[in-house]
């Protein structure tokens, strides 16, 4: 008998003996097949490593484990036959267990999909699930996230950031304790596998908002266009808010061609005097003109750039991410004073422009996470004529534009990483002015040494040195985190050193090549 998997559409349908094959098993992976044990689904979870104790845990919550190479489809899973596939993010469209799902003509979900159709296990007060507020964008996504859901709480609502940011969204789902709103981060990934929802189960969340969107994920998506197509989801079947970024032209088109519900508003961000309907920035104050009865005539004051300034929150990018999860806050009725509250107690996440010391007259800044073009450009804007650290993996993007553009008004160049000769040659060719210094592979800890040695041999009294690498780590390194600690590792170890300038100098860099003069 074929199951009507648009019935499936609440905690309390019949899930029982549901066959469904869950791919991946990192947080995301487990938190879908614990959510399906507990549904009463027969689970059989399928994952090329495992750690130990998620292989102890799987047996446990009565699902089955299967591990070993996903580079075809196993047998284990055609004998199967599963109803359903949910796949964790990390499955490209082109991946084989994939392709043959959907040729198949099996039903594909991401663990997202599955979070909306069990969204009512945990109701309001007033018995109804909780909203859910969607947040993508190239960059800036966790930040305003973390921000969104700050202002929530300060505003008097019980408000979880989720999905993307590290904490699965069936977890939230499932807290016990409930919650008025659900913050999700969405990535490009997540969408793609949203895109293939059935309409009985697409969610409606109150309020949408893709920040910015620049090319990243290529290998994964196959392709600028189809990225773009997979972020613009983030705004279908929105209820009241799609929030939009005034200076990134592609998010505007993203809203006008958006399916959303009837009424929906469309209200922009930018550093710029907002007009009606819009939040931006004047004279210093951050100004709301779309949540008030006489937004043509009038502004409500959020904050000041002088209070971010004083919280280390005043960099452009940064003021963006504010302003875009202030509209999202006020979408909800959160109060101009409690926006202003949850900012001035507001900290970025480690590895996030994070000034990690200063020593010997140089300003050492963290900003691991800026695994993309895009990101690195914001950075650079916000620390101009800094001594750049950039490279890694690239992911299939060209950083020709970028070096060409903020790329070109830095001190010097050092490069790392996997593709450093398409860096290399986008200097020569887009930025020859540019003194760039190439640090050939080593031991991952060697590797930020010589880049710190280099660094202060390069940097004058009062520069920057920057780490906006405009590429992923996992070349090197586990992870941006883990990139950005040993970063900070070694500029902490030359401090304490009291390294000399000679001792920094790219003569003294541990095989490092110099690809242009200092």
């Amino acid at each position: 008998m074929t199951r009507d998997l648009d019935a499936l559409t609440s905690w309390n349908a019949d899930w029982r003996g549901l066959r469904v094959a869950v791919l991946g098993l990192s947080v995301t992976g487990f938190s879908v097949a614990d959510t399906l044990a507990e549904l009463g689904a027969e689970v059989l979870v399928l994952s090329e490593s495992a750690t130990e104790e998620y292989q102890r845990l799987v047996p446990l919550i009565g699902a089955r484990l299967w591990i070993g190479d996903l580079g075809s489809v196993p047998e284990e899973l055609r004998d199967f036959a599963p109803e359903v596939v949910i796949a964790s993010p990390g499955f490209a469209p082109a991946h084989p267990v994939i392709v043959w799902t959907r040729e198949q003509g099996i039903a594909l979900w991401g663990d997202v999909e599955l979070a909306w159709r069990v969204r009512d296990k945990v109701l309001r007060a007033d018995g109804t699930p909780a909203e859910w507020v969607f947040i993508t964008g190239t960059n800036g996504k966790t930040t305003t996230t973390q921000l969104t859901a700050t202002m929530l709480v300060a505003g008097g609502l019980r408000a979880a950031p989720c999905g993307n940011i590290g904490v699965p969204v069936l977890d939230a789902v499932r807290d016990p304790g409930g919650f008025d709103v659900l913050v999700i981060e969405l990535s490009s990934h997540q969408l793609w596998y949203l895109g293939l929802t059935a309409p009985a189960a697409q969610p409606v969340p109150w309020a949408a908002t893709c920040l910015n969107l620049a090319d990243d994920h290529l290998v994964w998506h196959g392709s600028a266009a189809a990225y773009r197509d997979a972020k613009a989801l983030v705004y279908r079947n929105t209820r009241t808010v799609c929030v939009y970024n005034r200076a990134d032209e592609a998010t505007r088109r993203m809203v006008e061609e958006a399916d959303v519900v009837e009424g929906a508003r469309a209200i922009g961000f930018g550093l710029d005097i907002p007009g009606p309907s819009n939040l931006g920035v004047v004279e210093g104050i951050l100004a709301d003109r779309a949540f008030l009865d006489d937004r043509r005539n009038t502004a409500l004051e959020l904050t000041t750039l002088a209070d971010l300034a004083a919280h280390g929150l005043d960099a452009p990018h940064i003021v963006q991410n504010i302003l875009a999860a202030a509209a999202l806050a006020r979408s909800l009725d959160v109060e101009p004073a409690a926006i202003k509250a949850a900012v001035d107690g507001f900290h970025l996440d480690a590895h996030r422009i994070e000034v990690v010391a200063r020593g010997g007259g140089i300003t050492w800044v963290d900003d691991s996470k800026a695994t993309n073009p895009h990101a690195a450009q914001s950075s650079l804007h916000a620390f101009p004529g800094a001594v750049w650290i950039v490279g890694g993996d690239l992911k299939g993007v060209d950083l020709s534009e970028l070096v060409a553009g903020a790329g070109a008004t830095v001190r010097a160049a050092l490069v790392i990483g996997a593709d450093r000769s398409h860096l290399v040659d986008a200097f020569a060719r887009h930025a020859p002015a540019v003194p760039v210094f190439e640090v050939v592979p080593g031991d991952t800890e060697e590797v930020m040494t010589r880049v710190v040695e280099l660094a202060a041999g390069i940097a004058r009294d009062g520069d920057t040195v920057l780490l906006a690498p405009a590429a992923a780590s996992f070349d090197q390194f586990t992870g941006y985190a883990d990139r950005g600690r040993r970063f900070a590792e070694a500029v902490r170890r030359w401090i304490e050193q009291d390294t000399s300038s000679e001792q920094g100098s790219a003569g003294d860099a541990g095989g490092s090549t110099p690809e242009g003069s200092a």
